[in-house]
């Protein structure tokens, strides 16, 4: 086995794991899923979050942050792989991973924090407030991550589309934007990282 795929497999694995810890945040033992729209609603953030154990954020930070380690080497690898078809795209694609990763794991830790908090100070309006707070205030970080998510999702398929790879065209089923958009009806927790484990399945099995 490559280099390259030892890498790709590194983050195969990686986006498993941060998909798990996505729904550690977004989904409770009972059953109960977190909507964005309730942080509108403290009555139904309240219902949602009862029965969430505060290990569940602590544990999802952790292991989100070495899941998101484990992925950093398949972005290289694919950096690595690009780098003999074109060296520009290669860039873009280095560059728009790195705001995807660092600022994913600040993202990351961040909606555990906020979680933590909000069951910590016993899901009162002040802890909602808090929350909405801490959001409102780093968004810019949520932003950053998403571009550089989409720049290398869009720069990625742009050069399968434009055949300035060997690989084929149907290839560009195999890319976190095409599956995201596909996917994102369902609100399925963890989407996101689905979606980056089944294009490295596809990229593992092509290259």
């Amino acid at each position: 086995m490559s280099i390259i795929k030892i890498l790709l497999l590194i983050a195969l694995a990686g986006h498993i794991l941060c998909g798990c810890c996505d729904c550690l945040l977004t989904y409770t033992p009972s059953g109960k899923k977190f909507d964005v729209k309730a942080l509108a609603d403290n009555k139904k953030m309240a219902e949602v979050f009862g029965g969430m154990p505060l290990k569940n954020p602590l544990l999802s930070m952790m292991l989100g942050c070495t899941a998101l380690f484990m992925c950093s080497f398949g972005y290289y690898g694919i950096y690595l792989w690009m780098r003999e078809y074109s060296r520009v795209t290669a860039v873009i694609l280095l560059i728009s991973a790195s705001l995807f990763l660092i600022f994913g794991v600040a993202h990351h830790i961040l909606c555990g924090v906020a979680e933590w908090i909000y069951i910590r100070m016993g899901m009162t309006e002040d802890a909602r407030n808090a929350v909405v707070k801490l959001f409102n205030d780093t968004v810019l970080t949520m932003v950053a991550c998403y571009l550089g998510w989409a720049v290398f999702g869009i720069a990625l398929l742009t050069a399968v589309i434009t055949g300035n790879t060997d690989l084929p065209l149907w290839a560009c089923i195999f890319n976190i934007v095409p599956l995201f958009i596909v996917t994102y009806p369902l609100h399925i927790g963890g989407m996101g990282n689905w979606c980056g484990a089944v294009m490295f399945l596809g990229l593992l099995l092509l290259i």
